[in-house]
């Protein structure tokens, strides 16, 4: 499923977009990987991700506090993907950090 299902707000989302630099280099398994890890994180609630054919991507990682974000942050493959990231499979990045007040949903699930 392409959305996250996250809980009734507040929570924290950390929006990271990307413009990609040409080739793999192991891109597509490190990816997965960081999917497969946030996903047994404590904290972490979700995420949404898409990348056009250009290369410039957004993903969304939803969490339920800033201590979860910086446990993220943290992790020992987290922190060498990013550093590989800086290196080599990144032309451009911006990340941010916010805190969702309200969250809607066309099935009116939220808010």
């Amino acid at each position: 499923m392409p959305f996250a299902r996250t809980p009734r707000p507040p929570y924290y989302a950390v929006i990271f977009s990307s413009q990609r630099s040409a080739g793999d280099r192991g891109y597509a398994e490190t990816a997965a990987r960081m999917v497969e890890l946030a996903h047994g994180m404590p904290g972490f609630l979700g995420m949404e991700t898409a990348r056009d054919d250009a290369g410039f991507g957004i993903t969304t990682a939803f969490f339920d506090s800033e201590e979860a974000i910086k446990r993220w942050r943290d992790h020992p493959e987290h922190a060498a993907a990013r550093k590989r990231g800086r290196a080599e499979w990144y032309r451009h990045f911006e990340l941010r950090i916010a805190r969702v007040e309200r969250a809607y949903g066309a099935d009116g699930a939220h808010g």
